[in-house]
C-alpha cells in the first residue's frame, strides 16, 4: 500500500502564505496525476485542484490565483503554495492521486491542519 505524508500546514493569519508538502513511497507520484483535497470537520472530502503528470494544472474556483500546485517526479513530492489565505480556507489539506469522485479514493495520509485567523 502507498505510505502518503502532507506536511506544512499550521497557523496563520488572513492574508498569508503556507507550502504544503505531499511525498509518497516509490513512483506513486510519477505515475499519476495527483490533486489535493481538503476535508472540514463533519464535511466530505473535496478535490480543491491537481496536477497532471506533465504538469497542467487545474483548480476549484475559490482557489484560482491563490493556490498554485507543482511537482516534482524526481523526488516523488507535489506541493500546494497558498498565498492570500482567507479564513475559510481552514480545512486539513490532503494529497492523493487526482480522482474526480473522491470516494473512489481509500488510501490516505494524516492530513495536514491549516488553520487561518482573521
Amino acid at each position: 500500500q502507498v505510505h502518503i505524508v502532507e506536511s506544512g500546514g499550521g497557523l496563520v493569519q488572513a492574508g498569508g502564505s503556507l507550502r504544503l508538502s505531499c511525498a509518497a513511497s516509490g513512483t506513486f507520484v510519477g505515475d499519476n496525476d495527483m490533486g489535493w483535497y481538503r476535508q472540514a470537520p463533519g464535511n466530505q472530502r473535496e478535490l480543491v485542484g491537481g496536477i497532471s503528470r506533465i504538469g497542467k494544472t487545474t483548480y476549484i474556483d475559490s482557489m484560482k490565483g491563490r493556490f498554485t500546485i507543482s511537482r516534482d517526479n524526481a523526488e516523488n513530492t507535489v506541493s500546494l503554495q497558498m498565498n492570500n489565505l482567507k479564513p475559510e480556507d481552514t480545512d486539513v489539506y490532503y494529497c492523493n492521486e487526482f480522482e474526480v469522485v473522491v470516494t473512489d479514493l481509500d488510501n490516505w495520509g494524516q492530513g495536514t491542519q491549516v488553520t487561518v485567523s482573521s
